[in-house]
């Protein structure tokens, strides 16, 4: 069978996993993760016994998980098709820094805001709290960003990327948590994740989201449930 990727929903930082495996361009298959329900199919463990999304199960049966594996592993199969580079290669390097950043950085700048999303029975001065640390750090990310983007069109350059598979999937929660205005704050980020949003790949993964059945660039294979994968993960 097709790689799987396990994606999260909703607002999952696999959304770039998605747009990834659509530029990719080979075949695939999706298994959905319901994050907010409780508790999760114990099934999912054998994929990652910490019980985080993405994770991406290879062809032999051996999981892949954390978002920038994935992408590192889903663009040396893409180097034919411009995705990937050489390792050791300046590009390689390149797309290894940018990934870090959005994974850590800019990922977690966005930790106190989505703790705030999951809080319970949090005073309003810890609420606040929250929010104005979220908004502050990813303001941080976002000036970076927007400082490189002045001067590229895209995160690496003249051409795309898989960091910009990932950045589209992050940065979107900015506007999710109506932190700013970015067109105003942050014009040249906001130019950039508007092109990202009107690429097809993008809009496919929205629809996935969404729970739509759109047709893909060729490489979707469906759909499948954990339940269907137990032979392959008891193996």
């Amino acid at each position: 069978m097709e790689p799987v990727l396990f994606y999260g929903v909703p607002q999952g930082c696999s959304f770039g996993s998605i747009v990834a495996l659509e530029w990719l361009g080979q075949p695939y298959r999706l298994c959905r993760i319901e994050m907010l329900e409780h508790p999760w199919d114990p099934l999912y463990a054998k994929i990652n016994p910490r019980l985080k999304t993405p994770a991406l199960l290879l062809e032999e049966g051996e999981p892949l998980t954390e978002s920038q594996a994935i992408l590192q592993h889903l663009a040396a199969r893409g180097r034919e098709a411009g995705l990937g580079f050489a390792q050791g290669s300046r590009e390689f390097d390149r797309l290894s820094e940018m990934l870090a950043y959005l994974n850590t950085d800019f990922f977690g700048a966005f930790g106190p805001l989505w703790t705030l999303y999951d809080s319970q029975g949090m005073s309003g001065v810890e609420q606040e709290l929250l929010r104005r640390l979220g908004r502050q750090q990813v303001a941080e990310c976002c000036a970076h960003l927007d400082a490189l983007l002045a001067e590229r069109t895209w995160l690496l350059g003249e051409r795309r990327s898989l960091a910009d598979a990932y950045f589209v999937g992050i940065a979107r929660w900015a506007e999710y948590h109506r932190l700013f205005d970015l067109e105003h704050d942050y014009p040249h980020l906001a130019r950039h994740l508007a092109t990202l949003k009107a690429d097809a790949a993008v809009r496919f993964a929205e629809a996935i989201e969404r729970g739509e059945s759109p047709d893909g660039a060729g490489g979707f294979r469906g759909h499948v449930t954990l339940e269907t994968l137990r032979p392959r993960l008891a193996a």
